[in-house]
């Protein structure tokens, strides 16, 4: 156990911060997740409604870094690939 107050307060630091890129990683797997759910159901339109709403989400998971900038741009070149493909 820290008993230090700057390790106390790195200790909370972390647990927010932690709990802050849970939150960022859930919402961005929800909005691919939303993309893939059309791509399966074949509905070209709504695909590509999805994927410009989860584009800005996966890119500020770059920045806040959450996800590194080559994963990002490889998950949506793929989601891309596909809705070209319905």
């Amino acid at each position: 156990m820290a008993n230090h107050q700057q390790a106390k307060k790195r200790i909370r630091q972390t647990a927010r911060r932690t709990d802050v890129n849970r939150n960022r990683r859930s919402r961005i797997r929800s909005f691919v997740k939303k993309v893939e759910l059309a791509i399966a159901a074949g509905d070209a339109a709504q695909a590509a409604e999805a994927f410009r709403a989860a584009q800005p989400e996966v890119q500020r998971g770059v920045t806040k870094g959450v996800l590194h900038k080559n994963t990002a741009a490889r998950k949506l070149s793929r989601l891309s690939a596909r809705i070209k493909a319905l």
